[in-house]
């Protein structure tokens, strides 16, 4: 049963015929009757105030249809894209997920495009043909359409591209933390969670990660990563992100792209790399020498199995770069005063130094996967002076510091993503 209503009549008008107002009122009392008892919210998307056609002519209050309009919320804007973004934001903010959508036959498949492009996996649509069979009524009969053209669907997605790059950034300006370890030679930097167009909370403002059991669709993911590159100054074209798997493996870029992967090195000028976190670290390696770079994605798991070395290892076999040439910065992520892992998981960061645990003895133990990150770098030969850990804006707990990073532990499920990112220079 469907917990919203949406009736599409985008570009339609009432004219100024009484039977229209009738057969307009008819279908919004069957709405109203089928699904009252379930649904927390109607609406009526037009691309104009619904109107009569003559500036002379009044919606008749005596048939009821004024009134019952009054009990759905009427979305105007001559944008679909606009239009359905509105909606969704409405939608959200109630927290709802199965959505009706009545609309005309000939705008049905058109319509699932511009909800393809905005929604994700989370939500569960249902489509009902919109039924005006009055001529000369509201609209005039056709038949479905079952097929988006290239050329169609590129102009939908430049119109939903062209208005969220018109909405202002939300929770303050866009902030790229860099490390004065790494020269100018790369384009680099991490990520705050300020100056996006991100508006679901535990998501906002600036998500850079849209997966099928999020709210945030891919088409706003990408609008932060344009702003992102704006600011920064790297090609959006030209950017790879990690593939998570918690593990080692490493994509040595040029090779065969494995399907999953916590690690990524280049020395591809011009091409951005990018490792995730949001509680995990972020890790991004530089070689100024040779040229190369690299990123990582190092949660416990990852830690635990070596990741950052492995990067590390993978830059000297394929670029030949040396252990005192590279660079390392650890990115923001969770602290060991919000951290904890079940005692048989902590036991492992023990044994690789006890100073990564707090208390040991109790079923969840407090562990510094930063730290831990740190002795294993060392233990692999990069020289400790080439290690950044430690910063006035990396080291803060992720979980801390809502106002300034995203984080698993602290929001659950639905949260937000941060990057560490690196390039070479062109």
């Amino acid at each position: 049963m469907a917990e919203a209503v949406l009736i599409d009549l985008f570009g339609l008008k009432l004219n100024s015929q009484k039977n229209c107002h009738q057969t307009l009122l008819k279908i919004l009392n069957a709405v109203r009757y089928h699904h009252g008892a379930k649904a927390k919210f109607f609406c009526i998307m037009c691309c104009s105030n619904i109107s009569c056609d003559h500036d002379n002519c009044e919606l008749e209050t005596g048939n009821g249809l004024s009134a019952l309009l009054r009990e759905f919320e009427i979305v105007s804007n001559p944008s679909m894209a606009a239009s359905l973004y509105t909606i969704k934001q409405k939608v959200d903010e109630r927290n709802l997920s199965c959505i009706k959508v009545i609309v005309p036959v000939h705008r049905k498949t058109l319509m699932k495009a511009f909800i393809d492009q905005l929604f994700t996996d989370v939500y569960n649509f249902e489509f009902e043909d919109l039924q005006m069979t009055l001529k000369g009524g509201l609209l005039k009969q056709s038949t479905e359409v079952n097929i988006i053209t290239s050329q169609e669907l590129e102009a939908i997605q430049n119109e939903i591209e062209t208005y969220l790059r018109s909405l202002p950034a939300l929770k303050g300006e866009l902030t790229i933390i860099t490390s004065p370890l790494i020269p100018d030679t790369f384009i680099h930097g991490f990520t705050t969670r300020t100056g996006g167009i991100s508006y679901i909370p535990t998501l906002s403002s600036f998500n850079l990660f849209s997966s099928s059991k999020r709210r945030d669709p891919k088409a706003v993911v990408q609008e932060n990563l344009r702003r992102l590159g704006k600011a920064a100054g790297f090609n959006v074209n030209k950017f790879y992100q990690i593939k998570t798997d918690h593990a080692n493996d490493v994509w040595i870029m040029g090779r065969k792209e494995p399907e999953s992967y916590d690690g990524i090195t280049t020395n591809q000028r011009g091409v951005t790399i990018a490792a995730l976190g949001a509680d995990c670290i972020p890790i991004v390696f530089a070689d100024p020498v040779k040229k190369a770079c690299g990123v990582a994605h190092s949660g416990w798991r990852g830690t635990m199995l070596g990741v950052a070395m492995a990067t590390v290892n993978a830059m000297r076999a394929e670029y030949g770069c040396s252990l005192e040439d590279i660079i390392v910065v650890l990115g923001p992520s969770v602290g060991p005063c919000c951290f904890t892992l079940p005692r048989e998981s902590a036991k492992a960061f023990h044994n690789l130094d006890p100073g990564c645990v707090r208390l040991l003895d109790s079923p969840n133990p407090y562990v510094d996967i930063r730290k831990a990150t740190r002795i294993l770098l060392e233990q692999g030969g990069i020289l400790p002076q080439n290690i950044q850990d430690q910063n006035q804006d990396l080291n803060l707990c992720t979980s801390c510091h809502p106002d300034k990073y995203f984080s698993h532990v602290r929001d659950g499920p639905n949260f937000g993503t941060q990057i560490g990112f690196i390039s070479v220079r062109e």
